[in-house]
């Protein structure tokens, strides 16, 4: 199964339910998971997800605020960071510390200053208010760069912004909630997987 273009944002994840929910996230053919840093012992849970699934997902820390976030989850094996905002200083340290950073931006002044600090990516948030104009409109003036939908994605738009020149999008709530069993998470994942069906790669 092909991998899909998608973040898992993992909110609310709790260390014992790390194995049934990467387990049904990979089946749907979902490979990389996000940790936001600001849900309760959400670094616990980072390190059980990376012990578990490293070798067969790409996992990341999200909402990294500072310095010393980037430092402890570069320690941990993290592969990259998602930050809410433009923090020439935090995207720096993640960069030395060898991982990707995925800068939060809202306007095209953002999204260069965040490519001047050294930025791999662009995540779009909040995406549902910016629209699928706005990402048009964005990539026309970038150079190639990831850019990542964060914000109101959904099945029912995620395709939109795709076609619109994303290179992926961020699910939270939409496919992730805590307490969530995790074939229930497979059951979303998976219509995840036919929205996308026919999007160009």
């Amino acid at each position: 199964m092909s991998p899909l273009p998608v973040i898992a944002i993992l909110r609310g994840l709790r260390e014992h339910e790390v194995a049934a929910q990467l387990d049904a996230l990979l089946a749907a053919g979902i490979e990389q998971i996000e940790i936001p840093l600001n849900a309760s012992g959400a670094e616990a849970t980072l390190g059980a997800a990376l012990g578990y699934a490293s070798t067969r997902m790409r996992i990341g820390a999200g909402t990294v605020l500072d310095v010393a976030a980037i430092e402890r989850v570069a320690a941990g094996g993290a592969r990259f960071v998602l930050t809410p905002n433009v923090n020439a200083a935090v995207i720096r340290r993640g960069r030395e510390c060898g991982l990707d950073v995925i800068a939060g931006v809202a306007t095209p002044s953002e999204a260069f200053a965040a490519l001047d600090a050294g930025a791999t990516g662009l995540k779009l948030f909040p995406a549902i208010s910016l629209g699928v104009n706005f990402v048009s409109a964005l990539r026309a003036v970038l150079p190639p760069v990831q850019m990542v939908a964060v914000g109101g994605i959904s099945a029912g738009n995620l395709r939109a912004f795709i076609e619109a020149g994303c290179t992926g999008v961020g699910l939270g709530s939409a496919l992730y909630r805590a307490g969530r069993s995790a074939h229930q998470t497979y059951a979303v994942a998976m219509s995840l997987r036919h929205a996308l069906e026919g999007c160009p790669a």
